[in-house]
């Protein structure tokens, strides 16, 4: 499967759909970004379930922004929406691999309890 590309338009729409949704955070002059495009590109044929999505940083500076990127290439991992994975940095391929397979592995009943946990929390100290 290709990346796609996220632009501010598309980017909320894509990471809260079902399943598990990686993004690239990258630019043109980026050394790393450039050297981890094939790791990843390489990574999105071998799993076609998972979306692999991209986002150009220089083209999508808002978006960047409210994605709280402070350096590229930084790596984030959605499932069902929920943000359980994100890491500034290039992963070498065996890194990335075990990324997407704990990020498939997870009980996301656990993780939707341990936010609900968490928002229960601090609902009680407000």
């Amino acid at each position: 499967m290709a990346t796609v590309e996220l632009t501010n338009d598309v980017f909320e729409k894509t990471v809260t759909s079902p399943g598990i949704t990686l993004v690239d955070f990258w630019a043109d002059w980026c050394g790393p970004c450039k050297a981890f495009a094939p790791i990843y590109d390489a990574a999105s044929e071998q799993h076609s379930d998972v979306t692999f999505a991209k986002v150009d940083t220089e083209a999508e500076q808002a978006l960047a922004g409210a994605a709280g990127i402070t350096s590229i290439p930084t790596l984030m991992a959605f499932r069902d929406g929920v943000l359980v994975f994100s890491q500034p940095g290039a992963l070498p391929a065996p890194a990335l691999e075990q990324v997407i397979t704990a990020v498939k592995e997870l009980d996301m009943d656990v993780v939707h309890a341990e936010i609900a946990k968490q928002r229960g929390a601090s609902e009680s100290t407000e």
